[in-house]
């Protein structure tokens, strides 16, 4: 166990009325999660989830966040858009039958004195027809 998997917990779900994969960060007080929109030559990591190709699905358009946070960040000394508390991902399908959909989430997480290395979490969601 990594220690930015300690500071976000990730769970996954499927919603079959609106056919969104749903994809939910809790954070840990103090600790800031990055958007999946950010300017990378600031220098971290943002967030990104890759789902692996699977013939029953179809992603719709590209994964959604709400809006983020846009603040000063002392660790990189730019404006960067980030997550507090919680945060849920979302991305919209079209199934053709019920599978397991696999894939990956990479995240850097910080709070006002450090950053802890890059994560990758591999994800598996059911998704029943």
């Amino acid at each position: 166990l990594s220690f930015g998997q300690e500071k976000v917990e990730w769970a996954y779900s499927f919603d079959s009325e609106s056919s969104t994969i749903q994809i939910k960060a809790t954070i840990d007080e103090g600790w800031h999660l990055y958007s999946q929109h950010i300017d990378n030559e600031i220098g971290p990591v943002p967030t990104s989830i890759v789902f692996e190709k699977n013939d029953e699905v179809v992603l719709v358009g590209k994964t959604i966040e709400p809006e983020s946070l846009k603040e000063y960040d002392e660790n990189f000394e730019g404006e960067l858009n980030f997550f507090k508390d919680e945060v849920v991902f979302t991305q919209k399908i079209k199934l053709k039958n019920s599978t397991t959909l696999n894939g990956v989430v990479t995240f850097m997480v910080c709070n006002d004195t450090m950053c802890l290395p890059p994560t990758d979490i591999d994800f598996s969601i059911k998704i029943n027809k």
